[in-house]
């Protein structure tokens, strides 16, 4: 029996020296197969196979005692090899140790070897049999370490792509090349190329040992050889077996897959595989939207017509056109039939149209949708579960059942909020629409995630609530939000030219302010933060103006209800300047102080989105040796006592810099109180005084009779503005925007005053007063050019002393570029209109000063709102006989148009 287990032994050495030449074979067929992800994985089992193999041959006739071969003490373990890593960490992982029993072959060495295999690091492994002394054996792994690059080349492309690919394919210095990383590179690099067209795109890679006697490592050098080829494009696409729609609509179902044709520059005529496999269920999907709700696509192929040219032929079958029967519902008590055939709105003789049966029982394409699952779930039937079933199926009509299963009204048990270290909880948690105990509504859950994005303190492209613990039996689940800090501070550094030359800006807004850790130095970091307020602080300059301001907003006035507190302090030093010599008389000047304490309170009725504010405002105005041309006391004070009321409802999405979707209405009124009603003053004579005055040129009367006029300003304005957001597709984004402006007086006699009035055109700095005026952006033009038409006499600009009235319209275009919390980026383009008047028997809404352009945007935590627009003016300047404006370019610092 001995002699004839010697004989296996050696017969089973032979077959191991063949097994280990094949394997040397296969390491050489490795370099240059496209199968070597296949013959790696085959070599990197050999030596296992091996010894299971030796195991099985030698013990076939052994007792069970001695099934996994000789039994030794392990002794010494040595590793050798080429291996970056330390002898013992190696061993420490074998988990092998001396004095440990091992059957030499066994079951345990290979599961090491395996265990060592599995890791990746290592293009070889062997164990061999040093020393045997007795019972005791020494042991010796041998490992070669998986090779790291040295260098990259790549060719075939040109210097600046090739960047791109390194970085993109992490093709970095020291990165490990196993031969998967090598089957990924090339994958992604022809599949790269064959979404571009080049569908005979090759990558062919080799890679050549480094020899480096300064260094143990494996380093090999890779060259990466890119055959691009011809772009491939389709010449003609072939529509079979369509009776009810024509080719041509056929080929319109289908977005991404076109045929060539010379005139198609938006849209080229390459194939692509996952968008072809796409556009196909997209044709399937508008047949059965017509009622074709058996069609397929029974057979499609694709023809290579040349290296450049391909056909792509598709065969459907329509079948009949079917319509809705009768749709009845089973198992709703929360609602009634009448209430739910009200809310999916297909009524029986419709022709069938599975896209919409399913969006009316649950639209994934749309959260907030009017579907019947939203309808359940946000009256807290979270287990809900709705199952349209055909019932029958006659002639050419399909009957319904919409099987419901209500299941327990689920309710929150637990609201946790994390990743906030800088804000504090309280500000989080009293934006919660949810609350523990609360009926669970997905509508809350939705607005919960707005408000938290529209903080403007987190990240509110990664604001997404997470359901936890979730108990159908019980019907409890506990909610968590997990929030993702951004920098809500601002500096705002913002230079431009304006009415007094150039105009320079120095801001600080900080977000998330603590006014109670005010004093508290260990709060500074650098400034106190948490607690949801806003502090601001602004200089901004020209040799025309000074003005500064402070402002605070605490939006939880008392901690308890959202009544928002604002006050603001401005005072502006405006000198006379004069135009021609382009010099400011500092001895000139016309100061104004204002205060302004505002509240607002969000509503409940008629929903959640809308807020009243109201505000009250003074100012005070002090004219040294200073004329405006509007009034003639050079000399003298005018006071503004204002109280504005404004109603504003705002359902847009979470991102408030980059809104999805959702609109925004806001309507105000500012207004004084009536003096002229009650001051014994005849403001009829007064004025014919003045017009005297006027005629006979009398400046001292002029002075003291517009003193009267002005000592408390009495107006109303009236302003309304719209935004809507609808996103097109993918992330283009549509804006649409209207507003209007309107100043009114009580008193015709007394009329409107010189301030309050809105000045139209540019880019909307703020100009060079801030004496109530509104400075209204309208790109392509100058700033504050837009002046009314009826004011212009014989082609001359007269004195720009504002409008009482405005209109303006505006389409925007938004795709991102990025959205990251770091910097979020959008490009547009847009088309805007807008007009001033005086008198309301001169508006007319439509005739307007049009222009369109395009923009950059560019939103930093720390510096607010960045952009440039360029755009062009299609008409002239009110007053000019010069033709279209064209072109202006407007620098957008610290605000949104």
């Amino acid at each position: 029996m001995f002699f004839g287990q010697i004989s296996e032994k050696i017969t089973f050495l032979k077959q191991f020296t063949n097994i280990k030449k094949e394997k040397e074979d296969l390491e050489k067929q490795v370099n240059n197969s496209k199968c070597s992800l296949l013959f790696a994985r085959t070599t990197r089992y050999i030596s296992v196979l091996a010894i299971i193999l030796f195991s099985v041959i030698t013990n076939a006739q052994n007792s069970p005692l001695e099934s996994a071969g000789k039994k030794y003490t392990l002794g010494e373990i040595e590793v050798v090899g080429s291996s970056s890593y330390n002898e013992q960490t190696v061993i420490a992982f074998t988990g092998l140790k001396k004095g440990d029993e091992i059957y030499i072959p066994g079951d345990k060495i290979s599961k090491v070897l395996k265990k060592l295999w599995d890791l990746g690091l290592f293009s070889d492994i062997n164990f061999y049999l040093k020393n045997v002394d007795g019972d005791t054996a020494d042991l010796q792994l041998e490992i070669v370490e998986v090779p790291k690059l040295n260098d990259v080349k790549i060719r075939g492309v040109k210097k600046r792509k090739r960047s791109e690919i390194v970085k993109d394919n992490k093709l970095q210095k020291n990165t490990k090349v196993t031969e998967n990383f090598i089957v990924n590179l090339r994958n992604n690099l022809e599949d790269k190329y064959k979404e571009k067209g080049f569908l005979n795109a090759k990558a062919n890679i080799t890679t050549t040992p480094v020899v480096d006697t300064t260094s143990t490592d494996n380093l090999v050098d890779m060259t990466v050889n890119i055959e691009q080829g011809d772009k491939v494009k389709i010449s003609s696409i072939n529509i079979e077996g369509n009776e009810q729609f024509s080719d041509w609509k056929v080929k319109r179902m289908m977005k991404k897959t076109k045929e060539k044709f010379f005139l198609r520059f938006w849209k080229r005529s390459k194939f692509i595989e996952d968008e072809y496999e796409a556009d196909k269920e997209r044709v399937i999907k508008k047949f059965k939207e017509k009622g074709y709700r058996d069609a397929r696509i029974v057979n499609d192929s694709v023809v290579v017509k040349s290296d450049t040219d391909i056909a792509v032929n598709i065969e459907v079958k329509e079948g009949d056109r079917y319509y809705f029967g009768n749709i009845e519902f089973l198992g709703n008590s929360a609602y009634t039939d009448a209430q739910l055939n009200q809310l999916m709105g297909i009524r029986k003789g419709d022709p069938y149209n599975g896209t919409i049966l399913q969006n009316k029982i649950a639209n994934n394409e749309k959260p907030d949708a009017d579907d019947l699952t939203n309808l359940y779930q946000n009256n807290g039937y979270l287990f809900s579960n709705i199952t349209p079933v055909e019932t029958r199926i006659y002639n050419d009509t399909i009957d319904f059942e919409i099987r419901i299963n209500e299941g327990k009204i689920a309710y929150f048990n637990e609201i946790l909020v994390t990743g906030n270290d800088k804000t504090n909880d309280n500000v989080i948690f009293r934006n919660l629409r949810t609350r523990p105990g609360q009926q669970y509504s997905k509508q809350d859950v939705m607005n919960t995630i707005r408000e938290l994005g529209q903080l403007g303190f987190f990240n509110a492209e990664n604001l997404e609530p997470k359901f936890e613990s979730v108990d159908p039996q019980s019907g409890t689940l506990d909610l968590h939000y997990i929030v993702e800090e951004q920098g809500s501070s601002q500096i705002e550094l913002q230079g431009g030219y304006g009415g007094g030359g150039f105009i320079g800006t120095l801001g600080l807004r900080f977000n998330n302010f603590s006014i109670k850790n005010l004093f508290n130095k260990e709060a500074y970091k650098p400034v106190p933060m948490g607690d949801g307020q806003s502090l601001s602080l602004r200089a901004q300059a020209s040799i025309a103006f000074q003005n500064y301001s402070l402002s605070f907003v605490e939006p939880w006035l008392g901690g308890k209800k959202p009544v928002q507190l604002s006050v603001s302090l401005s005072q502006t030093i405006q000198f006379l300047f004069n135009p021609l010599t382009r010099r400011a008389d500092n001895d000139r000047s016309f100061t104004i102080s204002g205060i302004n304490v505002g509240f607002a309170k969000r509503l409940r009725e008629p929903d959640q989105n809308f807020t009243l504010s109201t505000n009250v405002g003074y100012q005070n105005f002090q004219l040294n040796n200073y004329n405006i041309g509007l009034f003639r006391f050079p000399n003298g004070s005018s006071n503004n006592l204002s109280f504005t009321v404004g109603l504003n409802r705002n359902n847009t999405f979470t991102n408030p810099i980059f809104p999805m979707g959702g609109s925004e209405f806001d309507f105000s009124v500012k207004f004084t109180l009536p003096y002229s009603a009650f001051n014994d003053v005849d403001y009829e004579q007064l004025r014919d005084e003045r017009n005297e005055a006027l005629a006979t040129n009398d400046n001292e009367a002029l002075a003291r009779i517009d003193q009267q006029r002005f000592n408390w300003l009495e107006f109303y304005k009236v302003k309304f503005s719209g935004d809507w957001y609808n996103n097109l597709f993918d992330k283009l984004v549509l804006r649409t925007r209207f507003e209007y402006g309107f100043l009114g007086a009580y008193n015709n006699d007394r009329g409107i005053p010189p301030f309050e009035r809105f000045f139209l055109g540019g880019d909307g700095l703020a100009g060079f007063a801030l004496d109530g005026r509104e400075i209204v952006a309208l790109r392509g033009y100058p700033n504050q050019s837009i002046l009314p038409r009826s004011r212009t006499v014989g082609g001359e600009e007269s004195f720009n002393d504002g409008a009482s009235i405005y209109n303006k319209y505006t389409m925007e275009l938004r795709y991102p570029i990025t959205l990251k919390p770091t910097a979020s980026i959008y490009g547009l383009a847009f088309l805007e209109g807008g007009a001033t008047f005086d008198q309301f028997k001169d508006f007319t809404p439509f005739e307007m000063s049009r222009s369109a352009g395009a923009g950059l945007r560019i939103f930093m935590p720390a510096f607010g709102l960045l952009g440039i627009d360029f755009g062009y003016g299609f008409d002239p300047i009110p007053g000019s006989n010069t033709g279209a404006n064209g072109w202006e370019t407007h620098f957008i610092i610290g605000q949104q148009f």
